[in-house]
């Protein structure tokens, strides 16, 4: 499909059938036996994410106070970007069935590895999965410093409007300061009831930073380290940010009254990404976000077939299917992002 579904603000859809529609979806995906465990497939993806994150390690080692531990801060970045979607993953239940497990390996990815709070994450994810792109209930999309609606636009004062302005020529530059913003959302969270364990994930997540900046302020000068620092926390923000940014942003916005079933509510804000198994392994699966968010404990190995199953059947009820290049993905976002700016720019005029 080479243009996304004509959904506006405005004219939102009024189509509304019976919860039966997932059902029959949920059993063709069940009957396929795509939602079964492939601890084989994260056995082998995880133990590559830690041996990537070892030769990292290893080569910030050898290498000393040198301009080359450049190089070795742009392959961590993408190591932090795996370790993210593998938090994700676990987060959701795709890796194991049972609490416990899940719930040590999301502290050891999220918290020690990364810096990040996993129960302030999960919680704020989870309100995302529940509605998404939904203005005053997913939390992906309230306006801070962006803005994603023209009423959110409308409203915005100070900052959020100054940014709002200019918000498509800014928002990769800003994503830069994503890994920033997730390590001090963290660190606030640990105060509020997101975080179950505020003391065990506090320890963690101060435990990361004082490795962290111990070892890149001990082994490089202070150039060096902030050089460094700068590098790798602004292409992992940059990562994070291609990876889930197309998934959403310029689709379907709902606001509070608009009705929608489950089906629709995530087909109709969702947008896949294809791409091959390249585009698979950069963004960890969520370029099938159509299907992710429909069965979110889906394996990520699963979610190609299924896409194939949920096209099909989207087809068959006349739902608007959407999916797209990566590029395009980015500009379809952007777009978004201008044109809901546009009464911020008006009042300039």
């Amino acid at each position: 499909m080479a243009n996304p579904p004509v959904l506006t603000e405005q004219s939102p859809p009024s189509l509304r059938e019976s919860g039966s529609d997932f059902s029959r979806l949920a059993r063709r995906m069940a009957d396929a036996g795509l939602m079964a465990r492939r601890p084989l497939y994260y056995t082998l993806r995880f133990t590559a994410v830690a041996l990537a994150f070892v030769v990292c390690c290893t080569a910030f080692a050898v290498l000393g106070d040198s301009w080359l531990q450049l190089l070795v801060a742009v392959g961590l970045a993408a190591v932090f970007g795996q370790l993210g979607l593998a938090a994700h993953d676990l987060a959701h239940r795709q890796v194991f069935t049972r609490r416990r497990p899940t719930e040590i390996g999301g502290l050891i990815a999220a918290n020690t590895l990364l810096g990040m709070s996993y129960g302030w994450w999960m919680n704020k994810h989870t309100r995302h999965h529940a509605n998404p792109n939904h203005e005053e209930k997913d939390p992906d999309v309230a306006p801070h410093l962006l803005v994603w609606s023209r009423r959110q636009a409308r409203v915005a004062r100070g900052l959020p409007a100054f940014v709002g302005r200019h918000q498509a020529a800014l928002f990769f530059p800003m994503l830069t300061l994503e890994g920033f913003n997730l390590s001090v959302g963290s660190f606030r969270a640990l105060s509020t009831p997101a975080v179950k364990r505020p003391v065990l994930e506090g320890t963690l997540l101060v435990a990361h930073f004082v490795v962290y900046f111990g070892a890149v302020f001990t082994a490089l000068s202070p150039g060096k380290a902030c050089a460094f620092v700068a590098v790798h926390m602004g292409l992992f923000g940059i990562y994070l940010g291609s990876v889930f940014a197309p998934n959403h942003k310029g689709m379907l916005m709902v606001t509070e009254g608009q009705e929608l079933d489950f089906l629709r509510r995530q087909v109709l804000t969702s947008r896949n990404v294809r791409g091959g198994l390249l585009v698979d392994a950069f963004m960890g699966g969520l370029n099938y976000q159509i299907e992710h968010h429909l069965f979110p404990s889906m394996p990520t190995p699963a979610l190609r077939r299924a896409q194939r199953i949920t096209e099909r059947y989207c087809a068959e009820l006349g739902i608007p299917y959407h999916q797209t290049s990566l590029l395009a993905s980015h500009r379809e976002a952007l777009r978004h992002l201008r044109s809901v700016g546009e009464p911020l720019r008006a009042r300039r005029r």
